[in-house]
């Protein structure tokens, strides 16, 4: 603690000693000045626009598939058979924007049924799935 030499006083000194506060200051500037050029690229791009959103396209409409107990399969609530639906997803993997698949499956349709049909929709190129459940009864 700093005393003080002078004055009638002779208590302690309540000034702050900014010398160190100084010092890191100036290795902080240092610092910063030594790194700040490494921040910028030497080689300049033209990058692309990633999908810009265009007001007036139209909603995607989902493929709606239903999966009953029994492993029957309705798309848009028609029946359709494996094949069929194989050649639906290879249709709609080629557009773009790709549909999604909404899958409804009865809650005691066998995993394996599903597990086959989404299979089948990854090799046809679908990357869209989603599952279509209920609220809590």
């Amino acid at each position: 603690m700093a005393m003080s030499t002078g004055g009638n006083s002779g208590g302690p000194m309540s000034e702050i000693n900014v010398t160190p506060l100084v010092d890191v200051m100036l290795v902080l500037l240092i610092i910063f000045m030594i790194t700040a050029p490494l921040m910028s690229h030497k080689v300049q791009v033209v990058l692309p626009i990633a999908n810009p959103h265009k007001e007036d396209h139209e909603p995607i409409e989902p493929i709606d598939l239903a999966v009953k107990q029994d492993g029957s399969l309705f798309l848009a609530d028609n029946p359709v058979s494996e094949t069929e639906l194989k050649s639906q997803f290879a249709i709609a993997a080629a557009k773009s924007p790709q549909p999604e698949l909404q899958i409804r499956a009865d809650k005691d349709t066998p995993y394996k049924v599903v597990r086959q049909i989404l299979g089948d929709a990854k090799d046809q190129g679908m990357v869209h799935v989603g599952f279509i459940t209920t609220g809590k009864d």
